[in-house]
């Protein structure tokens, strides 16, 4: 995957929400170029061999209305901190530290419940009077190896048109109805997206979608009007990272090629290249956890795939602990691959 020139490294974005997009920047991250003059961080993969990634972007997602983010946001007027805080944390130099500190709850009095991590979001959007200059302050103060640009300014709120045709506003009532979401909508439909958010897709050489909540942390960035038309047209190879368990509420039942066609069917097109898929086992102490919430391993229909003009990537990209999360070296040296065979293509 080395790189012989600095100048030929990725522009990469990484587009999604919630825990998926963070566990992915901490191994991207590995592969960013320090600045000119800068020493080589701790924990890159750049000691041997030149740097993969040039420019690193993340557009988040902000519609979040549940804990202590929904809380700022009808109090203070802001747009929900949560997903942008694990995003500063995943990207920054001292991780350790800040994450501990950032992911810190307050247990009692007015502030119990409130993460340190939204608070300072908070604090510097009141100070600077607007969210997304409050983001890159951050990101300036914690030494972020890449910017975070919220998908829209705007304070949209989520809804959706359940399978029985009913209507539920409001991401965290979405997300705990029984129903099956049929449509995700964005209120206002209109809302527009950041112009920095466009310009790194445009100029981007490799794009990444998930992992993440299918509708809640995917789907929902591209209900922003020009954030899928930008994907559409985008010369940058495009992948898609698939969850390895259905969830709850959102995606029971699905296949990853259903998975697909719901991203499809919401952008309007056909938004990605490829889809990574895990095809290794998972323990059956971990599948009867999940089994208790009706959770299984997303099925790897490949031919169905095929079928949706996508290129299946298959391999372990599992990692098992208290709970499943992707594991985001071999996620992230994966993509970073299919980036750079579409580079020299």
């Amino acid at each position: 995957m080395s790189q012989t020139a600095h100048s030929q490294a990725l522009r990469v974005v990484a587009i999604g929400g919630g825990t998926g997009l963070s566990t992915l920047l901490r191994g991207l991250k590995r592969f960013v170029s320090p600045p000119p003059g800068a020493p080589t961080p701790q924990d890159s993969r750049c000691k041997d061999a030149p740097c993969v990634i040039h420019d690193l972007s993340a557009i988040v997602t902000v519609t979040d209305d549940g804990g202590s983010s929904g809380r700022l946001r009808d109090e203070l007027n802001m747009l929900p901190p949560g997903d942008v805080r694990n995003c500063l944390v995943a990207l920054s130099e001292d991780e350790h530290l800040l994450s501990r500190l950032f992911q810190h709850r307050f247990q009692h009095g007015d502030l119990g419940g409130h993460s340190f991590g939204n608070l300072f979001l908070a604090a510097l959007t009141e100070i600077s009077g607007d969210f997304a200059q409050a983001v890159q302050t951050s990101s300036q103060i914690l030494a972020t190896r890449g910017r975070i640009y919220p998908s829209t300014t705007v304070n949209a709120r989520l809804s959706a048109i359940m399978d029985d045709g009913s209507i539920v506003r409001g991401e965290t009532n979405i997300t705990q109805s029984k129903r099956s979401i049929s449509e995700l909508l964005l209120e206002p439909s209109n809302a527009a997206p950041m112009p920095e958010a466009l310009e790194a897709i445009e100029q981007a050489d490799l794009i990444t979608i998930g992992p993440g909540s299918l509708y809640t942390s995917l789907i929902t960035n591209l209900l922003v009007r020009g954030i899928p038309e930008a994907m559409a047209s985008t010369n940058a190879t495009r992948v898609y990272a698939c969850n390895l368990m259905t969830q709850a509420n959102e995606s029971l039942g699905l296949s990853a090629s259903q998975h697909i066609e719901k991203i499809f069917n919401h952008a309007h097109g056909r938004i990605f290249d490829y889809a990574l898929i895990n095809t290794a086992p998972i323990l059956p102490a971990t599948l009867e956890q999940y089994a208790r919430e009706g959770q299984t391993p997303i099925e790897a229909d490949l031919e169905r795939i095929r079928a949706l003009g996508v290129e299946p990537i298959v391999g372990n990209f599992v990692h098992e602990g208290n709970v499943l999360r992707h594991n985001y070296d071999n996620v992230a040296e994966v993509v970073l691959a299919i980036g750079q065979r579409g580079r020299i293509a």
